[in-house]
């Protein structure tokens, strides 16, 4: 019950942070992943790392929320695959804008 609560938390920190990259304040991403990134393309940088964030933590919380809610060896399976396929989809968000608005990782 502990780890599903760590991880509810730990996906709501994700919403607040996804939904202040969309809105353009990209300050909670790392210097150096942002290094290229011009006033031009901070909002449109922003609103895709702000999505991927967001699918991420959609997932943690969906997975959280099913193992609380199922006392089932079947929903523990189902709250990782969800898990998995968010984190995969969310990071993909997330490399696409730092290659297209970054040019790369770093």
């Amino acid at each position: 019950m502990g780890g599903n609560v760590t991880m509810l938390v730990f996906g709501v920190i994700l919403v607040i942070i996804g939904i202040e990259n969309i809105r353009g304040n990209i300050a909670s991403i790392h210097w150096y992943n942002r290094t290229r990134i011009t006033e031009e393309t901070r909002a449109e940088y922003g609103k895709y790392v702000g999505i991927g964030t967001l699918i991420i933590a959609g997932g943690l919380i969906l997975s959280a929320v099913l193992n609380m809610l199922v006392k089932a060896k079947i929903a523990m399976l189902a709250g990782c695959v969800i898990t998995l396929i968010t984190v995969v989809v969310g990071i993909a968000f997330i490399l696409y804008a730092q290659f297209k608005f970054n040019k790369g990782i770093f």
